[in-house]
């Protein structure tokens, strides 16, 4: 779901990857937890959507949170969107290639 993004998009998820989930301590990016990110040129708006591991974490709201300050932090000046969703549901498989390695997967 995060391809063709365009150079702004691709910034931001370049500062996603300063969020990390706790529990694992891997960044959302790798962990497969970010779904899409679009961002609007002429309102300087980014919406992205997002999900979390399970739906009882106990730091959910903090992690949406870092999600929408890193954002705003990739493009000064933009407000960003976050919405989660639990559809598809987070698998392991999500997991990219890195995020793996990292968890010697």
């Amino acid at each position: 779901m995060l391809e063709n993004l365009s150079e702004k998009e691709q910034l931001i998820l370049e500062s996603l990857k300063t969020v990390i989930d706790p529990e694992v301590e891997i960044n959302i990016v790798y962990l497969g937890l970010i779904y899409e990110i679009t961002h609007n040129e002429e309102n300087f708006q980014t919406d992205m959507i997002a999900t979390l591991s399970a739906r009882g974490c106990p730091v959910g709201d903090t992690i949406l949170n870092h999600i929408k300050i890193a954002a705003e932090a990739a493009i000064p000046g933009s407000f960003a969107n976050v919405e989660l969703v639990w559809e598809p549901q987070w698998t392991p498989e999500m997991i990219t290639p890195e995020g793996k390695a990292a968890l010697n997967m």
